[in-house]
């Protein structure tokens, strides 16, 4: 086998070098610019999905607390709870926790007899966040009866 040689023994210019390295700078300053809106995005991301799992609770422990026919639920009036959660889900806000307020209105459905609206609105704590919002039609069922004095 013949061994090959290369001839060109030039290197690399300086002209070279330097397009290489403006190229390369030119790359890695558009990539560092992304990083604020990407945390900015994964920071609103994070507090939807606080929010949604905020209001899927409230909805389902609204929803158990309707359909026992032992509690009293309001048949003529519509009814407005204003809560605070926060997200250590304690009583009081804790170092670090973010507020949410949950506005749940309660209000009976025309035309039928046992059935409830829920309607759960979740805002969080940032200025520019959209609120959740979602509701749902709940009836007494007899065999969710449970602490009946």
């Amino acid at each position: 086998m013949r061994n090959i040689v290369c001839k060109n023994k030039k290197g690399i210019s300086l002209v070279e070098s330097i397009v290489s390295i403006l190229l390369l700078s030119t790359a890695v300053i558009a990539i560092m610019s992304l990083q604020s809106t990407s945390w900015n995005t994964s920071s609103r991301s994070d507090y939807l999905g606080r929010a949604v799992m905020m209001l899927s609770k409230e909805l389902t422990a609204r929803e158990a607390f309707i359909m026992n026919p032992c509690n009293w639920v309001d048949p003529i009036n519509t009814v407005t709870d204003n809560k605070t959660v926060y997200t250590s889900d304690q009583t009081t806000q804790q170092l670090g926790d973010a507020s949410y307020n949950l506005v749940i209105v309660t209000s009976p459905v025309a035309g039928t007899t046992n059935t409830w609206r829920v309607t759960v609105t979740v805002s969080g704590p940032l200025r520019n966040a959209r609120t959740v919002t979602d509701n749902l039609i709940v009836t007494r069922q007899e065999y969710f009866r449970s602490g009946c004095i």
